[in-house]
């Protein structure tokens, strides 16, 4: 998983980049308000990509005395600052440049440059688009797309597909933006698509946000995972009642899980730490992901 994000990361990154470059040149050719959003745009993501990278470099330092749990965190930490990033430069930024265009119109000089330059960009996010929906197809397995970004616990990749996403949508909006400004001769219609680009871009930061915020906080392990855990624990020889299974993701890949256990009265010492012993290491097993068990012998009167 780690693989496929840093993949999309670095093909998105190389795209941006490239596009941000070109974007800029033709704002400053064409006095695009539009253009001049789309190049802030991709600017933006550009440093968003940057952030992820920092953010899977940063999860895989082992853990020590003071995060005795690593720091997996980090990647649901820098997803959270890239939406804010997005919102509060790119969406902002670029309201702000729309609002300035309505209220002081420019004639947009040169269109045909702001033309090349959306076919080429569209050219290049499309690729990193196709890219990172491929990577993203392959890791939801069965889910729905929807429910896939809801219940997922790598946050890098549908980042870099929401971030594409609204990408393609505000190309195709400043390409309509400059030729309405230009078929119409009211340059209005650039500030309007400026401020459409925002409008998309907050929208986006929004969900983002929401989608890694549960995550920063806690996040449980997936329903499925929770209640085979249940269920695997359940049918233990030694095993009376399984009272909680209690989880958090703390990375992607890693899971935190504790567990109250009511284990038959019969069990001897010896027996209950074989038990708990063969508990762990099944669960390991069946789930690579769950990196630390920790097993709480209770009964209900105890809890």
């Amino acid at each position: 998983m780690a693989g496929s994000s840093k993949k999309v990361i670095y093909a998105a990154l190389i795209g941006n980049a490239l596009i941000a470059v070109t974007k800029f040149s033709a704002a400053l050719i064409t006095h695009s308000s539009a253009m001049l959003s789309e190049a802030i745009h991709s600017l933006v993501d550009t440093g968003n990509q940057v952030l992820l990278l920092y953010g899977l470099k940063r999860a895989k330092i082992p853990a020590d005395e003071r995060y005795p749990f690593g720091h997996g965190k980090e990647v649901y930490f820098w997803s959270f600052v890239v939406a804010m990033l997005i919102f509060a430069v790119g969406a902002g930024v670029s309201i702000y440049e729309g609002v300035q265009h309505v209220i002081h119109p420019k004639p947009i000089q040169d269109a045909y440059v702001n033309y090349i330059v959306l076919a080429l960009a569209m050219l290049f996010e499309g690729a990193a688009w196709l890219f990172a929906f491929k990577a993203f197809t392959k890791a939801k397995g069965k889910w729905g797309y929807f429910e896939a970004v809801h219940r997922g616990k790598d946050p890098s990749l549908f980042v870099v597909l929401f971030e594409d996403s609204a990408a393609m949508i505000g190309l195709g909006v400043a390409f309509l933006g400059i030729l309405l400004s230009q078929l119409t001769g009211n340059h209005i219609f650039d500030g309007i698509a400026s401020i459409l680009i925002g409008l998309v871009l907050g929208a986006t930061a929004a969900w983002l946000a929401y989608e890694t915020k549960s995550l920063l906080i806690g996040e449980s392990a997936n329903k499925r995972v929770v209640e085979n855990i249940r269920q695997m624990v359940s049918a233990q020889p030694d095993v009376e009642r399984v009272n909680e299974v209690l989880t958090m993701h703390m990375g992607p890949e890693f899971i935190l899980l504790n567990l109250s256990v009511e284990f038959r009265d019969a069990a001897t010492t010896d027996k209950l730490e074989y038990r708990i012993t063969r508990i762990t290491e099944q669960i390991k097993k069946a789930h690579p992901e769950v990196k630390r068990v920790f097993i709480e012998a209770e009964t209900d009167r105890d809890r």
